[in-house]
């Protein structure tokens, strides 16, 4: 038994997973059973599914096991419209979402800023995932200024998306203002929401939407999971 036995096996359950032999969504066995058909220790096992996992090819899930993440990568394009499932529908994915949380809070000096409000304002601040065929894509918050927009999560919960909620306000077209990303680790809580890896960074984006007259209409901060989605920008974009 060599050294890096697991990186032999890593190796083999990528090549089952290019070549569709372990298809996506598909469960692996479990360690043990893994060590078995590999003829190879448990550690090594665990070290070259640890890694597959790092690098967006597993999912872990704590309780229910490891499993194959769908691949190719969400193609995502940021532009003056820029809509969830704009961008996803045409890909053939379905696209859901849920509101964990909604709640009324004073502004922090970045959102304040953002929706050109006065710091510590009260905003609407809501908390959501969304799921590309049941597949959790991203999370984060929602601000809206609880003045203009104090039951938006509500009429959230009972829309087919943001664009239709809007249009409940009387607001026909957005644009997005301004979009900001970056990458990080991922926190513990975000691993968990996004199933994926501790590992595996997560590209946090920061926009801020306008109506066509300029004034903002809401601020998000959401992380992605950098294993599943690729982003790409778009200036030209007139319809």
């Amino acid at each position: 038994m060599t050294r890096d036995r697991w990186r032999d096996i890593r190796a083999l359950i990528e090549q089952s997973i290019q070549d569709g032999t372990t298809k996506p969504g598909e469960k692996l066995p479990t360690e043990q059973e893994l060590a078995r058909i590999y003829g190879a220790g448990r550690h090594s096992v665990r070290r070259a599914v640890a890694d597959l996992a790092a690098s967006g090819h597993l999912s872990v899930e704590q309780g229910r096991g490891t499993f194959v993440l769908p691949r190719p990568m969400i193609e995502y394009t940021i532009s003056r419209r820029t809509r969830l499932r704009r961008n996803l529908v045409p890909q053939g994915m379905a696209i859901t979402g849920e509101i964990l949380s909604a709640d009324r809070i004073g502004a922090p000096a970045r959102v304040a800023k953002a929706l050109g409000l006065p710091e510590g304002a009260p905003v609407v601040a809501s908390v959501r995932r969304s799921l590309a065929d049941g597949l959790p894509v991203s999370c984060g918050t929602l601000y809206h200024d609880a003045t203009r927009f104090g039951d938006f999560p509500e009429r959230r919960r009972e829309a087919e998306s943001t664009t239709a909620v809007y249009q409940s306000y009387g607001i026909q077209d957005y644009l997005r203002g301004e979009t900001r990303i970056r990458a990080r680790p991922a926190t513990e809580e975000e691993a968990r929401l996004l199933h994926q890896h501790p590992d595996m960074p997560v590209l946090v984006v920061r926009a801020t939407d306008r109506t066509p007259d300029g004034t903002p209409i809401a601020h998000s901060e959401s992380v992605w999971s950098a294993a599943r989605v690729t982003f790409s920008m778009r200036a030209d974009e007139e319809d």
